[in-house]
């Protein structure tokens, strides 16, 4: 199955860059390009793409509100948002997430990881590769729970074990690694993923790992 892909930057030369990389893989399909968040919201109603590559910095619309506008409440269609930074923690990736996207990845990644990410954000997972987390945490741990809080009733619903597959897609384990910490099957992770999600009501690992921190279930520079 072709993947279609709407590449979002408000810089010519980096779109074209990006499509000469994923042209050249036969899963994937740039199906249009936008140089802007409004550009791209109307591209997204017109071209249905999978994954849309989502810069940040734009103007007229940024990244941000564009993922919001494109992900947010109502919408039904099958895009997903993979945000594009230069840096490595613009200080709007926070904002990206909590508005929908589903990872980021650094402008400068090799093309093989730039492949490799859509394809997972294609799939439903999310793009949180554990160096980025670590480095997300360390920036804006000072805004997160010191884990003396109270923990939310809604962790109550949750089994032990769904508990321990929350706290490992919080530190950015794929379900692979998860399945080898816990000794379970990949099958099995996805279905204790898929009951976090749906008990919590949140619509990705992203937002799960969010969750975790901001909840106080899994603090800055621990494993609980």
């Amino acid at each position: 199955m072709t993947i279609r892909v709407l590449l979002v930057d408000d810089q010519p030369l980096l779109r074209t860059g990006f499509r000469m990389i994923l042209e050249a893989e036969q899963d994937i399909a740039v199906v249009g390009e936008a140089g802007d968040g409004l550009q791209a919201q109307e591209q997204v109603r017109v071209l249905q793409p999978d994954v849309v590559l989502m810069d940040i910095r734009m103007p007229r619309m940024d990244g941000v509100e564009a993922t919001r506008q494109i992900t947010g409440p109502g919408r039904d269609g099958p895009a997903k948002v993979l945000v594009l930074t230069t840096f490595d923690l613009d200080e709007y990736v926070v904002e990206a997430l909590r508005a929908g996207a589903s990872g980021f990845l650094l402008k400068d990644a090799p093309a093989n990881e730039l492949v490799q990410a859509i394809r997972v954000v294609a799939a439903g997972e999310a793009m949180l590769a554990p160096s980025i987390t670590r480095r997300l945490l360390d920036k804006y741990s000072a805004h997160l729970p010191t884990g003396e809080e109270q923990v939310p009733d809604t962790l109550n619903t949750l089994t032990d074990r769904e508990l321990e597959v929350l706290k490992l897609v919080a530190r950015g384990l794929s379900n692979a690694e998860i399945a080898a910490d816990l000794f379970v099957s990949e099958t099995t992770v996805k279905t204790h993923v898929g009951h976090v999600l749906t008990k919590l009501r949140l619509r990705d690992r992203v937002q799960a790992a969010v969750y975790a921190y901001e909840s106080g279930l899994v603090r800055p520079g621990g494993n609980q």
